[in-house]
């Protein structure tokens, strides 16, 4: 490829840190190139058809919040090029980045990357569990949707600290009954956490069963709604039918870091590691935003305020490159939130 056909900076990932960094890359007047592995740019806010946690909107759809975002950038001249899946990431010895999409299929080049792949909430893959969150009654994510189900009854799946905090949060703050679920006799949160659960069940009427799974989510007649979901006794093998309003999954995060396992640094559960204050990563030139590095808060606000963080660090980057070691030598890792 041509030196002329570098980009200043690839951001990879089309969601809103990826966004929010290219409102601020372009406005300095950057190249920019974002790529995205799917047919439409959004990422994880596509599924969500309210949100009401996002400064200057007192409700705005997940949808409709993105195509805002896509015009903005592409208005300051950012292109964004979508069904192009980052498959590989290589630094050469000129410092120049390799971006690789579709296994190969094409090879980008920039000075600079933005790593904005984001992170998917893990599904347990039951019947019904895709249709209903699409029809937004089965949430991950306790503090983005916990106000929809004000005295309303739900279901809580889970037996990690998550899933015992975000139950009392719920629990305390909005549902009317909560029933909290998990597959084990014992929960793998804290102890004190779970103390704090059966402390707090009478008061907030929260139900607890061990140890039970999600068999099924079954939507009503019109498909908008959950009729009913079924839950199985693993030593019985009994099956139970529950009337719930929603539903609420606590089984972790899935990194869509894959794919840059060598390249930098990642920590055990796939999260990508940097530097807390400048967000560098371990491969120069290169940072992360949102919720695919270490320590993310996993909040929409959070992942754009990552974004404006990499695009301001990224000049002084380009000003001075070598000064990247020493920025990085202290702070690599992924305390955080």
């Amino acid at each position: 490829m041509p030196e002329s056909e570098i980009h200043d900076v690839i951001i990879i990932g089309a969601g809103p840190a990826g966004f929010a960094a290219a409102l601020y890359t372009t406005r300095d007047r950057y190249d920019t190139l974002i790529l995205d592995k799917a047919g439409l740019p959004g990422g994880q806010i596509l599924l969500t058809e309210r949100v009401e946690n996002y400064p200057g909107y007192e409700v705005v759809s997940g949808p409709d919040l993105i195509a805002q975002m896509t015009k903005q950038v592409e208005n300051f001249g950012a292109s964004v090029t979508v069904g192009a899946e980052a498959t590989a990431l290589r630094r050469r010895d000129d410092g120049v980045l390799e971006v690789e999409v579709n296994g190969g299929e094409k090879t980008y080049l920039a000075r600079a990357a933005i790593l904005c792949p984001g992170s998917d909430y893990r599904s347990l893959g039951v019947p019904g569990e895709a249709e209903m969150r699409q029809a937004t009654r089965v949430s991950y994510c306790a503090t983005c949707d916990g106000a929809f189900y004000r005295d309303k009854h739900v279901l809580t799946v889970g037996g990690g600290n998550t899933a015992v905090e975000d139950t009392i949060y719920l629990a305390e703050r909005f549902t009317k009954k909560t029933t909290l679920i998990h597959r084990r006799t014992e929960f793998r949160a804290q102890k004190v956490l779970v103390e704090e659960l059966y402390d707090k069940a009478g008061e907030h009427n929260i139900e607890i069963k061990l140890p039970y799974v999600l068999e099924q989510i079954v939507p009503d007649a019109a498909g908008g709604d959950i009729d009913h979901v079924v839950i199985k006794n693993v030593q019985t093998g009994d099956t139970e039918d529950l009337k719930v309003d929603g539903v609420f999954i606590f089984a972790g995060m899935v990194p869509n870091t894959n794919w840059l396992a060598g390249a930098v640094e990642l920590d055990d559960a796939g999260y990508i590691r940097c530097n807390r204050q400048t967000l560098q990563t371990s491969l120069p030139g290169v940072f992360v935003a949102g919720d695919c590095r270490a320590g993310a808060a996993m909040q929409l606000v959070t992942a754009c305020a990552d974004g404006v963080v990499t695009a301001m660090m990224l000049k002084q980057y380009f000003r001075d490159p070598s000064a990247w070691k020493a920025e990085t030598a202290e702070g690599l890792g992924g305390v955080g939130w």
